[in-house]
């Protein structure tokens, strides 16, 4: 899926947002209107504020043609101050009345912003594990919180401005025309001589922002690469500190050239903009004055024309930004098209409806004819066929990338099998309540993830009503409890994020205590102690052997001491079962597990016999 597109300025899109403009649709629209509706009333409001107040914005221009008209050529000073306070309780109204608008419209933007955050959260709780091994994290995160937040520019952007901007226009259009049909016109033709060269002008920016934008992105990519910590020692081992330098002065240059165009473009922009801002009012001054001068129109008054000029100023704006409604509508509908690409995807394993329960404790694990993929194009496991017994231990061990991981996720139904079953107690998992089917099952991978919190915290994460005794009970068990208490926040201490504070064996004893917490009937480990040294491993063998007792267990080893304890090995080979079987009947067999056991289960023996 595509990230955000890097928008353009308003008025233009992008080439790539033009390459993605979403297609309007009766169902999108819908969609989205479904968000808007719980908060119709709060809408309906808004929209009343925002008439409310397009029409007391009239009264200060109006007012000021009453100031020339009745108070100053008519000299009256009590009229002149009763207008002027009219005029600033108008504008006070209207500004209050403003402030009204935006709180209920914020109120409105951030609620549904809510709903849909609570929404994306729950619907990728549930994604299956091959989305987040497939999505980039990034994405995940940009749909969570950029994607989402930018619903709120169009609540309280696109939306009300475009309601906002036709109030103006049209109760402005209405008060010229009730004043002088004439004048109106004249005032209108002016419009365009203001708006279209702002946009020509904005354009020639823009393209100048865009090309200064990409040159800047490679001047920081040049940067992040040549003065990271990697990156500087590179350069200085190749002595390329000159080539690196002349990179960085000729981009830096190209920078600079452009930022000084684009800066050059904006004077004269600024230029234009200012002559024709003053033009209009002279060309509505021209023309009120002819129709005075002239007698062409008797009943004009040099109030009307200088109202006119105020209100005139007043449909700039607006009109500009009615101009830019198709660009902020595909621009809204291509960010709402984003987040629900994302609530499209398939939660492919979820709950059955009224899924079972069956008892799990010492019960069979049984794979048949198991086929499963990643990809259509690599077939992963072709014809998986064995039983563990209930209560026994056994080993699976092999060549990398031979499957076994793959094996074992397909137990809690992290990914589900293409052809075949996996069943416990002779139930496909399929049937299972997913819930019921995974706080059955303990898991130790080789990679120890910790949150970013206490140890207690991270422990309690497998049973949030453990108590201390239960805590520093499984913790003795995996033998990190002596390292805690010499902590000085003791069970309180911070792990810091992914554990970081803590070794990879801290980590990992720390993952076996959260599993012993957990009490599964069925366990896996997968190279639990692969980041141990041997004295560890063997300080916590004992409580995995109690921890095994009684329980259906595989385990994913790569020591021999661990091998020659199951029951039975399963050695996985190109997606199949190669062999089964015990440590020396496998070594009869003069076969893979022989070669194995001569490359790499002898040498780690050895290596720690030697330790």
């Amino acid at each position: 899926m595509p990230g955000p597109m890097r928008l353009g300025p308003r008025g233009f899109l992008t080439e790539e947002e033009k390459a993605n403009q979403p297609k309007v649709t009766k169902e999108l629209l819908g969609r989205i209107l479904g968000y808007l509706k719980p908060y119709w009333l709060q809408f309906l409001l808004v929209f009343a504020a925002i008439l409310l107040s397009a029409v007391i914005g009239l009264q200060p221009s109006i007012i000021t043609g009453r100031i020339v008209d009745e108070a100053l050529v008519g000299k009256d000073l009590a009229l002149l101050i009763k207008l002027l306070i009219a005029a600033f309780i108008t504008m006070a109204a209207s500004q209050i009345i403003g402030v009204l608008e935006r709180y209920i419209n914020s109120w409105i933007s951030q609620r549904i912003i809510f709903d849909m955050r609570n929404q994306m959260y729950d619907h990728l709780q549930h994604m299956p594990h091959a989305f987040f091994s497939t999505e980039k994290q990034g994405d995940i995160i940009t749909r969570m919180n950029t994607d989402i937040a930018g619903v709120s520019t169009v609540i309280s952007g696109t939306l009300t401005n475009i309601v906002s901007n036709a109030a103006t226009v049209i109760t402005t259009v209405i008060a010229l025309f009730s004043m002088s049909w004439q004048l109106a016109l004249v005032g209108i033709v002016v419009i365009p001589l203001l708006i279209i060269p702002s946009r020509n002008v904005g354009r020639t920016r823009w393209q100048l922002a865009s090309k200064s934008q990409e040159k800047s992105d490679e001047m920081n990519q040049l940067v992040t690469e040549t003065l990271s910590v990697s990156g500087s020692l590179l350069v200085k081992l190749f002595a390329r500190e000159k080539t690196e330098y002349d990179k960085f002065v000729k981009v830096n240059e190209d920078v600079t050239q452009l930022a000084m165009q684009e800066q050059r473009s904006g004077s004269w922009f600024r230029v234009v903009m200012g002559m024709f801002t003053q033009l209009g009012p002279l060309l509505i001054y021209f023309a009120g004055g002819l129709f005075i001068i002239k007698e062409i129109q008797p009943s004009l008054t040099v109030g009307t024309i200088t109202a006119t000029v105020a209100l005139v100023n007043r449909l700039y704006r607006p009109v500009e930004s009615l101009m830019d409604v198709g660009i902020d509508f595909t621009r809204s509908l291509a960010l709402f098209e984003r987040i629900f690409a994302y609530f499209d995807k398939n939660v492919a394993i979820k709950s059955p409806h009224l899924g079972v329960k069956p008892d799990m404790d010492n019960k069979d694990i049984y794979f048949h004819h198991v086929a499963f993929s990643y990809t259509p194009e690599k077939q992963i496991l072709k014809d998986i066929e064995f039983r563990v017994p209930g209560g026994q231990m056994f080993a699976i061990v092999g060549p990398s990338g031979s499957g076994k991981s793959t094996i074992v996720n397909l137990i809690p139904r992290l990914y589900d099998v293409d052809r075949g079953s996996v069943q416990i107690n002779s139930i496909d998992v399929r049937r299972f309540d997913l819930t019921y089917l995974r706080k059955n099952i303990g898991v130790v991978t080789q990679d120890s993830y910790l949150f970013n919190g206490t140890i207690r915290e991270n422990l309690q994460y497998a049973n949030e009503n453990a108590t201390q005794e239960d805590i520093e009970k499984a913790c003795k068990t995996a033998n990190i409890h002596d390292f805690i208490i010499s902590q000085p926040d003791g069970y309180d201490t911070e792990v810091g994020n992914r554990g970081l504070k803590l070794s990879g064996g801290e980590k990992q004893r720390l993952s076996i205590a959260r599993t012993i917490l957990k009490d599964p009937k069925i366990l896996i480990m997968d190279e639990a102690t692969s980041a141990l040294d041997s004295i560890s491993e063997s300080s916590i063998q004992d409580a995995l052997e109690t921890m095994m007792q009684d329980r259906t267990t595989i385990v994913i080893a790569h020591r021999l001491t661990t091998i020659l304890k199951a029951d039975c090995i399963l050695v996985v080979k190109d997606g199949v079962i190669a062999e089964q079987g015990t440590h020396d009947e496998l070594l009869d067999k003069n076969g893979i597990y022989k070669e194995l056991y001569e490359t790499q289960f002898r040498q780690i023996l050895d290596m720690d016999n030697k330790e």
